[in-house]
């Protein structure tokens, strides 16, 4: 699917023109955009997060000529794909995770433990 695939979607979904649809995508991708360029982490639920990684300066060979290259430090973008993202696209993910799920034995709160010690 491309943009303009998106922009059709939306605008049959939503009842509005192509055109009111492709300013609505551009003020969402706008925002995250923004967002992760300031550093912040922007997070839908059940999508995923989008934010800011750094990564350090390494020295890297290069494969053809084999001569060393410095490559410089950069702040990349970085998407973490939701756990309802990934179960939609896997089915065996949602499966594995709720396995995992039910065979992590129930954590008791140490805090509940403090109180009612207080209690006594």
């Amino acid at each position: 699917m491309n943009r303009i695939e998106l922009l059709d979607k939306i605008s049959a979904a939503h009842g509005v023109s192509r055109a009111e649809a492709g300013r609505i995508l551009a003020t969402v991708l706008d925002s995250i955009v923004g967002a992760v360029k300031k550093g912040e982490s922007v997070s839908l639920v059940g999508f995923g997060t989008f934010k800011q990684v750094a990564r350090a300066a390494r020295t890297a060979r290069n494969p053809s000529t084999g001569a060393t290259v410095k490559v410089p430090a950069a702040k990349l973008p970085k998407f973490t794909a939701g756990a309802a993202f990934k179960g939609a696209v896997d089915s065996k993910f949602a499966k594995r995770q709720a396995d995992k799920a039910a065979a992590k034995p129930a954590a008791k709160k140490p805090a509940a433990k403090k109180a009612a010690a207080k209690k006594k």
